[in-house]
């Protein structure tokens, strides 16, 4: 029996454009040995597997080809080249109620989706009053759905693909539907899914939720898978990727900060796992981190004021430049940051040879513990945001607490008791 819930060997995808009707026409009868058409590759040559049990995330920028890919795994394209092998039953959310009948109320669609999964009636009854409940949409579960808000649309939809038990749960984009309450639950329901060992195939622009819940990452563009690995990793690529600063021909290789002597970061752990990258017009000459005293450091007690400082060199001349840092938790999520544009403090131009400090002063409110830094000077040209020099992941700042709270900073909270006599 095999070790994976789904196998994706060779795939390829390929569209057929015409200029014209016509041109469809004389390629459906064949009645011409030209080609009438161009071929366009919506997914070529891709190769992954995800082991049962696995969450594997699936990124990548619009038009990378992951809408088509799902399609193709859950069998509503068919590949023009490979092959796909799904083992276990699988309940997608590719565009949430897709597949409902817009005449049949909530609940006949409930039973028509859960015959279409290869349910049977009596298994259907079982499973309904979960799906209700979750759904939450009360008296209108027997309305037509075509009298349902968006919002009680698709709480309808999740409620169903989530509920069935399915051996494998696709999702597409749709773990944020709903208000707060709504979407609250359904992150609860994915973890305990993940604890249940469903294998999920993970499809999101949301690189908090690509770090927090997936054991693996696929990085799609341009059809092509560029890496699969660690998700912090694949994130940094794809974030490369949006940029236009990834080079698919080249090997990923660690770059080497260079640190000069007697430099801010020369007194600082510097990860020798860092990214840098960026066009060049603006170079991160040092950087460094200042506790209450001025003296630079990497341990920051918790509530101290501390200061972050970047010293940037412009090569070229360049208008706007922001400049920003952030700061990730161990597991890559971003926990808290800023820029200069945030923070409305602009430097309308910045010309060629001139360097600039860049101060950030604030109060150290997260929980005690391990952190990396990153930072960044960022523009827009032609209204395309561009990265002249980004350092991701380069510093390791320590919070030093005596007491933790709830959550990822501390609110500060000042708690008072007071007796009540009767």
């Amino acid at each position: 029996m095999s070790e994976f819930a789904i196998s994706v060997e060779h795939i390829s995808k390929m569209y057929k454009l015409y200029r014209g009707r016509v041109d469809r026409l004389k390629d459906a009868l064949h009645l011409s040995r030209k080609k009438s058409y161009q071929e366009y590759y919506a997914l070529s040559d891709v190769n992954f597997q995800v082991k049962k049990g696995e969450t594997v995330g699936l990124i990548g920028t619009n038009g990378a080809g992951k809408s088509t890919l799902l399609k193709l795994i859950t069998g509503v394209l068919t590949p023009s080249e490979g092959q796909i092998e799904v083992n276990g039953k699988i309940s997608a959310l590719l565009e949430l109620g897709a597949g409902f009948n817009y005449e049949y109320t909530g609940m006949e669609n409930i039973y028509f989706n859960g015959t279409l999964m290869g349910y049977t009636k009596e298994q259907m009854e079982k499973k309904v009053p979960q799906i209700v409940e979750f759904a939450g949409i009360g008296e209108y579960i027997n309305q037509p759905v075509k009298m349902y808000s968006s919002g009680m649309f698709a709480r309808l939809a999740f409620a169903m693909a989530i509920n069935v038990e399915p051996d494998i749960l696709i999702v597409d984009e749709a773990l944020s539907v709903g208000d707060i309450y709504f979407q609250s639950k359904c992150f609860k329901k994915m973890d305990e899914i993940k604890r249940n060992g469903t294998t999920v195939l993970l499809v999101t622009h949301d690189m908090s939720s690509v770090v927090k819940y997936c054991d693996k990452v696929v990085v799609l563009n341009h059809g092509k898978v560029v890496k699969e690995g660690n998700p912090k990793e694949m994130v940094d690529i794809y974030k490369k990727i949006l940029v236009n600063q990834y080079d698919e021909k080249e090997p990923e290789e660690t770059a080497k900060l260079p640190v000069e002597k007697d430099s801010w970061m020369s007194q600082l752990s510097i990860n020798e796992e860092n990214v840098l990258y960026g066009s060049g017009k603006a170079r991160i000459l040092d950087f460094g981190l200042f506790d209450e005293k001025g003296n630079v450091t990497g341990l920051i007690l918790k509530k101290s004021t501390f200061e972050i400082k970047i010293k940037v060199q412009f090569e070229e001349d360049v208008e706007y430049p922001i400049f920003a840092f952030t700061i990730k938790n161990a597991r890559g999520a971003e926990v808290t940051g800023t820029n200069s544009m945030f923070e409305r403090l602009e430097v309308p131009i910045a010309r060629k040879g001139e360097i600039y400090v860049v101060t950030f002063n604030q109060r150290a409110m997260l929980q005690g513990g391990d952190y990396l830094l990153s930072f960044g000077c960022t523009g827009y040209e032609n209204g395309e945001f561009t990265v002249y020099d980004r350092m991701y992941d380069v510093v390791n700042l320590t919070i030093v607490s005596e007491q933790d709270t709830v959550g990822s900073f501390d609110i500060d909270s000042k708690v008072s008791i007071e007796k009540v006599e009767k």
